[in-house]
């Protein structure tokens, strides 16, 4: 009996691994054909490779080792289509523990905080700041916009630990992503560790968003604003509509409120159009369901900066709803914004009268 497992045991030895083959993404696939399916075409796939790649490729020359460039291509793969048995209809040749550990890894180095300073920030140089007020002002006369804060809820699985807190007020689970947008729906900040049950105002005091507008951490000169709904508080650095505006001078002002602030809704629109595993049910527990909302906030400003446009299917799809109802009837939870009321009926006034 011990003769026979040694013999098994050497027959194992000898017999050689048998790897399934691998597809060649860059050389059978057309720019087009990638942007179908990775979302970035060949240029932006090697510009996000070389991004990470310190962080990703392997560190021995072991044969079939998986490459950095097949990391990302995997991770490309699931945040387009949110479906993570759907990296290996591509014949990548790989277990699914595999993909799942590169797709960890490469999304762990995406999301570095040196990567997300670089490709999501908001501007500082007054030069930068004064482009993004005209470019805002074109769209619908708003003075001083300099950004378009809003919330969006991404939906996930039911998590085990705190279930509770995620289930949001259409009661599904979810994180609640607190996103600002500039004029040309590039994302400026973002936020994706919040609870569905989360208030978008809570959200946005607790970010260093409000610390850097409330207490003047950041350069921005005076006459610089931010534009948010009803669920926000109104301060002289936020403006929100009026409830139930009264007079012209304050319809007008709530017109070109809604035109301007729409940006911010088209430009979740794209993002959610760009990367289809921000439509569905994230199956993945809390914390890394944040880093998979970074890396598809990182990967849509790199395609804004690299002009990869989305496929065109794509741009046919419903947007975010640029008037959600359930915003109207959810005011901030903050006493009367007095100063912010003054503020924005003086706004009023003197640019819409």
């Amino acid at each position: 009996m011990a003769a026979e497992q040694q013999q098994q045991q050497a027959v194992r030895i000898r017999r050689q691994r048998n790897f399934r083959p691998r597809l060649e993404i860059f050389n059978d696939y057309s720019d087009s054909e990638l942007k179908k399916r990775y979302r970035l075409d060949r240029n932006g796939m090697l510009f996000v490779t070389n991004l990470v790649r310190a962080n990703i490729e392997n560190r021995t020359a072991r044969s079939k080792a998986v490459t950095a460039e097949m990391k990302v291509a995997l991770t490309l793969r699931y945040l387009a289509t949110g479906k993570m048995q759907l990296c290996n209809s591509d014949d990548f040749g790989l277990s699914q523990p595999t993909i799942s550990r590169a797709i960890s890894q490469t999304l762990d180095a995406l999301t570095a905080p040196d990567i997300l300073r670089r490709f999501v920030q908001f501007p500082v140089n007054p030069q930068e700041i004064q482009r993004m007020k005209v470019e805002f002002s074109r769209v619908a006369g708003f003075p001083g916009v300099v950004g378009v804060i809003d919330g969006t809820h991404i939906k996930i699985v039911a998590p085990k630990d705190h279930e509770e807190v995620y289930v949001n007020r259409k009661n599904f689970h979810s994180i609640n992503v607190q996103v600002l947008f500039d004029a040309k729906y590039q994302l400026r900040d973002i936020v994706a560790r919040w609870p569905g049950s989360t208030h978008d105002a809570r959200i946005l005091r607790e970010s260093g968003l409000w610390q850097a507008f409330e207490n003047n951490q950041l350069p921005i000169p005076a006459g610089s604003y931010l534009l948010g709904d009803s669920g926000y508080p109104c301060k002289r650095w936020l403006l929100t509509p009026y409830l139930r505006p009264q007079g012209e001078y304050q319809e007008a002002y709530n017109r070109a409120h809604k035109q301007t602030r729409s940006i911010v809704e088209r430009g979740i629109g794209q993002m959610k159009r760009r990367f289809h595993v921000l439509h569905g049910e994230v199956r993945v527990a809390p914390e890394k369901v944040a880093k998979v909302i970074m890396a598809c906030g990182i990967l849509h400003n790199i395609c804004k900066r690299l002009n990869i446009p989305l496929q065109e299917e794509d741009e046919d799809e419903n947007e975010e709803a640029v008037d959600d109802p359930d915003d109207m009837l959810q005011p901030a939870p903050h006493g009367p914004p007095q100063e912010g009321a003054i503020f924005r009926e003086n706004l009023a006034r003197n640019h819409f009268m």
